[in-house]
């Protein structure tokens, strides 16, 4: 009996062993393939310590009183989409044939983009006439350093403009100045532009001759300010060899526009409609809602004249 007993068990406790093993018996992926936590926590660090490798953009405009504006620019592309980087300092050099000679610092904007304006008597050109440029952001603990270079050849773009009866006549002159003497520059593309307030509006388009010079007709009748005055500018925009060039100059050409605040008449794109709009509109109105008010009454009054079974009536 006491045999038995111990055989019973002894079988309990091998059936108790066999239940708690099943399952790690039927996962043995379980048991023989665990993860390796350790490099699973170093591959996370390693990806949360990755640096943003920001975009650096570096463009020259050369003026008509021999200064230079140096245009740049940072973003960075996170998470698909490209993001302006803005408060950070970017340094910019005057490269040599010997060195490099800092000439300043900015600070990017909101919209990530500064400038820097060079004085002429700051530049000096190498043995090839050009300019040699480099702007340098040092990086921090998120952002990654970055660089761009750019190069252009000195010139110098005019602009001088003589109103006619009807038209007005706009000479521009552009002349390779690299070398310290004026060499004219031919078959050369320059546009006109009138400033206005967001962007300048493009009203022509001309090409230098042998001489580097043109003559470009625009009209008279450009709205200006109260006395007429208007802003031209003439471009020349993304030269391989010059870069982008910009000289202003202001005109009395333009048609006078008052600048006095005035009521706007009314018409269709000001405050105040014309008021055969708001007579319909409003017929329109009373139209549609006076449809749900009668609906409104007439159910109302279909439930008052709904009959209704005499209160002392026989039930037969």
């Amino acid at each position: 009996m006491k045999q038995a007993l111990k055989i019973n068990r002894q079988l309990l406790r091998q059936l108790i062993v066999f239940v708690a093993l099943l399952p790690a018996l039927m996962i043995p992926g379980m048991l023989f393939a665990q993860t390796d936590s350790t490099a699973k926590a170093e591959t996370e660090v390693a990806e949360e310590s990755s640096l943003i490798a920001p975009s650096l953009t570096c463009m020259s405009v050369q003026k008509a009183d021999s200064s230079i504006d140096l245009n740049v620019a940072m973003k960075a592309k996170v998470k698909g989409s490209f993001i302006n980087l803005p408060l950070l300092k970017v340094k910019l050099l005057l490269v040599s044939d010997t060195a490099e000679k800092e000439i300043g610092f900015v600070i990017t904007n909101e919209q990530g983009k500064a400038v820097l304006n060079c004085k002429p008597g700051t530049l000096m050109v190498n043995k090839e006439g050009k300019l040699h440029f480099k702007a340098v952001f040092a990086g921090n603990k998120m952002m990654d350093a970055a660089d761009a270079e750019v190069t252009i050849k000195r010139a110098h773009l005019g602009i001088i403009v003589e109103k006619g009866d009807s038209l007005v006549n706009v000479k521009i002159k552009l002349t390779d100045v690299g070398t310290g003497t004026e060499i004219p520059v031919p078959e050369i593309a320059v546009g006109i532009f009138v400033k206005r307030l967001f962007f300048p509006l493009k009203v022509a388009e001309g090409t230098t001759d042998a001489n580097g010079e043109a003559t470009i007709e625009i009209p008279d009748n450009l709205p200006g300010d109260a006395k007429g005055n208007i802003t031209l500018l003439a471009k020349l925009d993304e030269s391989e060899l010059y870069g982008n060039l910009e000289a202003s100059v202001v005109s009395m050409s333009g048609k006078p526009v008052s600048d006095a605040d005035q009521v706007a008449p009314r018409a269709l794109w000001s405050a105040h409609p014309p008021l055969w709009m708001m007579v319909t509109f409003i017929i329109l109105m009373v139209t549609v809602w006076g449809h749900y008010v009668v609906i409104v009454y007439e159910l109302f009054r279909l439930r008052k004249e709904e009959p209704h079974p005499p209160v002392n009536a026989n039930i037969l």
